[in-house]
């Protein structure tokens, strides 16, 4: 049996939190495991908890939400972070995602978004709500910052733009080393010299450079296993 998603719900809010957790309790292969109220305290849960999924509120005291992302990711890469604010608003969308969350809701969304939306963020997935996916694009087509340097032109080969859709789809090594029929160590390789050549620091770049450059697309979904 597949263990349930354990989620970590982060907002200043006692009612919002109590909200989702009522929602989340009632759908099976989700729990809710704890919760915090800044991104203080987000710090310590992850600490303690190690949840799956993080929701992640943006406006909070003490520690708002892309500060708490930053820290968070730095110290475990492997956190999967939902944002999930009431703003739209270009400087909080682009920042959250740049430092490291792999989704963003909006709080007014239907509940049938969240529990979506949780589920890819979950298998790695770069997700993001209808409404706002435009100011990703739009942003991503006038910004450089998420490469520390010029590029050359094409710099990755066939095979390494052919991984790099598979990680903006949010596969795994693994699971890339078995559809392309690798083995794990060429594929954790070939990562390591796309990350190199493009300049990028990790998947979560990799994925936005994916999406900037026309590699992915928002709507791409992960190929069958």
């Amino acid at each position: 049996m597949t263990p349930p998603i354990r989620v970590l719900v982060v907002d200043d809010h006692p009612v919002v939190r109590r909200g989702i957790k009522s929602l989340l309790a009632e759908e099976d292969g989700i729990e809710v495991v704890g919760e915090a109220s800044n991104g203080l305290e987000a710090l310590q849960q992850v600490e303690k908890l190690h949840p799956d999924v993080i929701l992640m509120d943006l406006v909070m005291p003490e520690m708002g939400g892309v500060e708490a992302i930053q820290r968070i990711t730095a110290a475990h890469p492997e956190a999967r972070i939902l944002v999930m604010t009431s703003f739209a608003a270009d400087d909080k969308v682009f920042p959250s995602i740049k430092a490291g969350a792999l989704g963003y809701l909006l709080k007014d969304s239907d509940p049938e978004d969240m529990l979506r939306m949780i589920r890819q963020v979950h298998r790695g997935e770069l997700s993001i709500h209808p409404s706002i996916a435009r100011k990703v694009i739009q942003e991503l087509n006038r910004s450089q910052e998420i490469s520390r340097g010029p590029m050359t032109p094409s710099p990755l080969t066939e095979r390494e733009v052919e991984i790099l859709q598979l990680l903006a789809q949010g596969v795994e090594n693994k699971e890339i080393a078995r559809r392309l029929s690798l083995r794990d160590a060429t594929v954790r390789t070939h990562v390591s010299n796309i990350l190199s050549k493009l300049q990028l620091a990790n998947r979560v770049q990799a994925t936005l450079y994916a999406l900037r450059s026309g590699i992915a697309s928002l709507q791409d979904e992960p190929p069958s296993s």
